[in-house]
């Protein structure tokens, strides 16, 4: 069952959530469609007197389609479930139900998606976005992360609620 809380109750270290616990980052289209992806980048904190979480979104994952569609996303935090991550991370929703494949169960919260296996699931607005350009980075990193040319795009989300699941 999920509380709504503030994100000040919140006792996690951002740094294992999002580097070793892995996120899911998920939308719906208008016409309910969901898609989710897993994300070891990102960060969590505070932008223009406003707690909010960034994600990064390569130019190709599917996800991205549904994170542009609307103002809203999600960003889900689990504790364990490495599996399903790990499979989320890797396959396409462009080939079918890939959250039903990884065994875990949608739940709409603000009207946006996240999961019932979830510990922790952050309803965030869209307040800023931008391509990561090539010029803009160091020479080791584009050679190491982006030989395929497959950039990501930043999102800022405005973390609007906070849900932790009891």
């Amino acid at each position: 069952m999920f509380i709504k809380t503030s994100v000040y109750d919140l006792k996690q270290n951002v740094f294992t959530e999002i580097n070793k616990n892995w996120m899911l980052i998920t939308a719906a289209k208008p016409d309910g469609s969901i898609n989710t992806m897993t994300a070891s980048w990102g960060a969590m904190g505070e932008i223009w007197n406003r707690e909010a979480v960034t994600v990064y979104i390569r130019q190709s994952r599917y996800t991205k389609e549904f994170v542009d569609a609307q103002d809203l996303f999600t960003v889900s935090l689990f504790e364990g479930h490495k599996k399903e991550l790990g499979y989320l991370g890797t396959a396409s929703g462009r080939d079918g139900d890939k959250i039903a494949a990884a065994g875990l169960h949608p739940v709409m919260l603000e009207g946006q998606p996240g999961f019932e296996e979830s510990k922790c699931v952050l309803v965030c607005r869209k307040i800023y976005q931008d391509d990561i350009r090539m010029e803009d980075m160091p020479e080791d990193v584009r050679a190491k992360f982006y030989a395929d040319g497959d950039f990501h795009t930043m999102y800022i989300g405005e973390i609007i609620a906070c849900y932790v699941n009891r």
